[in-house]
C-alpha cells in the first residue's frame, strides 16, 4: 500500500542487486505507486551508485509518459573505455546529443522538433549498456523500471558526428562486432523512426525536473540496433557509416 512504501529501502535493494550482479522478479519488490515515488527511488539509487555524470537517457512509458534516467558508469572512448560485464548485459548502438542551450519547462506552445535541434550543439556516436535488477525489466512494472534507472548500466561516448545525422541516420549501414563475432550487420533503425522523438516528448513534459535539459547535458536518444545480449566479456567495435567506436566490457 502507498502509505507503507519506503523509497529508501527499494533504492538500497536495487543497489545491492546491481552490486551483486543479480536479478529478482517484479513480484518480489514493493512497487512505487506513481511517477513521483519512482523518481524518488531513482534519485536515491543514483546517489548510492555515485552517479556524477550529466548524461541522461530518455524514453516514453507504455502509457505515453516521458521519463529520463542518468547514465552510469559513463566513459568517453577517447580515454579508453572499459565497462563492467554482468550476466544478462545488453548492448545498444545509439546517437547522443549535447545541448548548447537550455530547454526550460514552458507552458503554452510546445517545443517543435526544429527548436530542439536548434538547442543541440554536438552529436555523437554512443553505446548504452543495460542490465536491470528486475528480471522482467519494465514489462511488468514500468514504474519499477524507472526507479531502477531505466535499466542503464553504462554508457560510452564515441566520436562527434555531423549534426545532420539526427535527420539522416535511419538506414545508415551499421556493423557491430563483439569478442570477434558480428552481432549486428544491417541498417541503423530507431524504434520511432526519428531519433529525436523521445527527446522532444521529454522537452514538452511538464512533470520533468526544473533542472533538466540544461546547456551541457548529454542525452542519448534510443537504440539503432535493438538490444543485443552480450553473453561474455570482450571488445566491442561499432562502425556506423564511416564513424567508429571501440571499447571493452570486462569482468571485474
Amino acid at each position: 500500500m502507498t502509505e507503507t512504501f519506503d523509497p529508501r529501502a527499494l533504492a538500497t535493494r536495487l543497489h545491492g542487486l546491481h552490486q551483486a550482479g543479480r536479478q529478482e522478479a517484479t513480484s518480489t519488490f514493493a512497487l512505487p505507486a506513481d511517477l513521483h515515488q519512482a523518481m524518488e527511488v531513482q534519485n536515491l539509487l543514483a546517489t548510492a551508485d555515485g552517479v556524477s555524470s550529466n548524461a541522461w537517457k530518455v524514453t516514453v512509458s507504455p502509457q505515453g509518459q516521458a521519463v529520463a534516467a542518468p547514465l552510469h558508469p559513463y566513459a568517453e572512448a577517447v580515454s579508453g573505455a572499459d565497462i563492467p560485464w554482468y550476466p544478462g548485459l545488453k548492448f545498444e548502438t545509439e546517437i547522443a546529443v549535447r545541448l548548447g542551450s537550455d530547454l526550460p519547462i514552458r507552458a503554452g506552445t510546445a517545443y517543435s522538433r526544429t527548436e530542439v535541434v536548434g538547442a543541440i550543439s554536438a552529436v555523437h556516436l554512443g553505446a548504452e549498456l543495460l542490465v536491470s535488477a528486475v528480471s522482467e525489466s519494465g514489462s511488468v512494472s514500468f514504474l519499477l523500471f524507472v526507479a531502477d534507472r531505466l535499466g542503464n548500466s553504462g554508457y560510452v561516448l564515441g566520436p562527434t558526428l555531423e549534426k545532420s545525422v539526427v535527420d539522416t541516420v535511419g538506414g545508415t549501414p551499421l556493423k557491430v562486432t563483439h569478442a570477434g563475432r558480428t552481432i549486428y550487420d544491417g541498417p541503423a533503425q530507431h524504434p520511432k523512426g526519428d531519433v529525436l522523438t523521445w527527446l522532444v516528448d521529454y522537452a514538452n513534459d511538464g512533470l520533468r525536473p526544473e533542472t533538466s535539459l540544461k546547456a551541457g547535458a548529454l542525452i542519448t536518444t534510443g537504440t539503432l540496433s535493438g538490444a543485443i545480449e552480450l553473453t561474455e566479456p570482450g571488445d566491442i567495435d561499432i562502425l556506423l557509416g564511416d564513424a567508429r567506436l571501440s571499447f571493452s566490457v570486462s569482468k571485474d
